[in-house]
C-alpha cells in the first residue's frame, strides 16, 4: 500500500510517540514530554492535544478502532473554508496506515469564534482493514 505520511514520530493513542518511517509502525517509543509550567505549558498543551486529536496513528494494542477528531472552522466572509480539503487530509492519511473510514459525524457549537465563523468537530471512527 502506498503513503504519503512522512517518517516522524506519531501520538500511538497510549499517551507516548512511536516512530513512523514512512511505511510502517517501528517498536521505538518515547515517552510524552514534562509539561512546561506557567500560561505558556498550558497554552502549548491545549494547542498541542487539539494537533494530537486529527494525527494519524494506529489503534492501541488489540484494538481495531481509532477515534479522530478534527476542529473545522467556517470563514465568516467568503468562500473556500478548506474544511473539505481538511478532512480529506486525515482520512487518506489515516487510510495509508491501513484503515478506512468507519463513520463520521459533526456537531457545531454554534458560537463564533475570534475573528467570526462557526466552529464544527468532526469526529471520525477509522477501522483497521487488517
Amino acid at each position: 500500500m502506498a503513503t504519503d505520511t512522512q517518517a516522524g514520530w506519531y501520538d500511538d493513542g497510549s499517551g507516548n510517540s512511536r516512530w513512523w518511517d514512512g511505511a510502517k509502525w517501528t517498536e521505538q517509543v518515547q515517552a510524552p514530554k514534562p509539561p512546561v509550567g506557567g500560561l505558556s505549558g498550558l497554552v502549548g498543551r491545549i494547542e498541542a492535544e487539539a494537533v494530537a486529536g486529527s494525527q494519524p496513528r494506529p489503534a492501541p494494542a488489540g484494538m481495531s478502532y481509532v477515534v479522530l477528531q478534527v476542529i473545522l472552522k467556517e470563514k465568516l466572509w467568503g468562500t473556500g473554508s478548506g474544511n473539505l480539503t481538511e478532512l480529506e487530509h486525515v482520512i487518506n492519511k489515516q487510510a495509508a496506515l491501513g484503515y478506512r473510514l468507519h463513520t463520521i459525524t459533526t456537531a457545531a457549537s454554534g458560537s463564533k469564534g475570534f475573528g467570526g465563523g462557526d466552529r464544527i468537530q468532526a469526529t471520525m471512527v477509522f477501522e483497521s482493514m487488517s
